[in-house]
């Protein structure tokens, strides 16, 4: 598999990211092997939140989080997906599937740093591939916070909305990384900030991961995801340890994908979920302090 690796010095200076870079490297299935980045901070004995980042984005969405987490008593790791952040970059469109996302995110965080009794905190993708963990991997969590995401099969339509998103991301001649992530704030970001979004895509070829990401959501029944999702929610559902809906007031993308994840998984029944007030889809960006404070009082109060 061919890959790119964004130089370091992108990464120097960014505006509230000094934390220490960590990596490990996990198969990419065709017999040789990716760089993944993850972020590790805080207490090594303390328990784990697990940050997931989603599309475009990369760790960093997490940095308004990670101080009030750590403050807390909790240890945080956030992980960069492959093909985004300081992770590397196969170059293909074709070499991203979900089920390849599954399972570098597995062998990461279960083979390379055995994590367990881990909080998951799941946005936008990193709830599409958390939750899917979840289902298939439900041993190794102890709670789950879910902001501004879902588990889709493809049984149901997205909405054409959706479908031009997707034809966007195929066919517009430059990616707009930080554009994409400035849009879905509610509040808006600086100059500096877009650019530290924009900071691991050095030029087009650095993007096919963040271009497939929009045609890998299931959005239909013959999905190649489809059945795996299927039967991940098989174990979603029967999950009964807390699980935690935190969604913001405005995300026009994944507003009201919270109703089925309540109605449906068992450990969702009877607890404080909560609304973000003022947050867009990357209500990280937007709220992430309140949005911390949601995670370390549910985890406090469900140890």
């Amino acid at each position: 598999m061919k890959t790119l690796r964004t130089p370091d010095a992108r990464f120097a200076g960014l505006p509230g990211f000094d934390f220490e870079p960590h990596y490990a490297e996990v198969a990419d299935s065709e017999g040789g092997t990716l760089r993944v980045h993850y972020l590790r901070e805080g207490d090594p004995a303390a328990p784990i939140v697990l940050l997931m980042h989603g599309e475009p984005s990369w760790s960093y969405l997490y940095r308004k989080m990670i101080p009030v987490l750590t403050g807390a008593g909790l240890q945080i790791v956030a992980p960069d997906l492959v093909g985004f952040g300081r992770s590397d970059k196969p170059t293909e469109r074709a070499d991203y599937t979900f089920a390849r996302h599954v399972e570098w995110v597995r062998e990461l965080l279960f083979d390379r740093l055995d994590l367990r009794d881990v909080t998951l905190v799941g946005q936008d993708w990193g709830g599409l591939i958390g939750l899917r963990l979840v289902g298939e991997h439900p041993e190794r969590f102890a709670r789950v916070v879910a902001a501004n995401t879902f588990l889709p099969t493809g049984d149901t339509n997205p909405g054409e909305a959706f479908f031009a998103w997707q034809k966007f991301s195929q066919e517009v001649e430059e990616f707009p990384t930080g554009g994409i992530v400035q849009g879905g704030c509610a509040k808006g970001i600086t100059a500096e900030v877009r650019a530290a979004y924009d900071a691991p895509f050095p030029d087009e070829s650095f993007k096919a991961g963040a271009r497939a990401f929009p045609m890998l959501v299931p959005s239909r029944p013959d999905d190649p995801a489809h059945d795996a999702n299927v039967a991940a929610w098989v174990g979603l559902a029967a999950f009964d340890r807390p699980f935690l809906c935190a969604f913001s007031d405005s995300d026009p993308i994944t507003g009201g994908a919270d109703k089925n994840l309540k109605e449906r998984i068992a450990g969702a029944k009877g607890q404080p979920h909560t609304t973000i007030v003022g947050g867009g889809h990357f209500l990280q960006e937007d709220c992430g302090e309140e949005l911390a404070q949601v995670v370390a009082d549910f985890v406090r109060s469900t140890s």
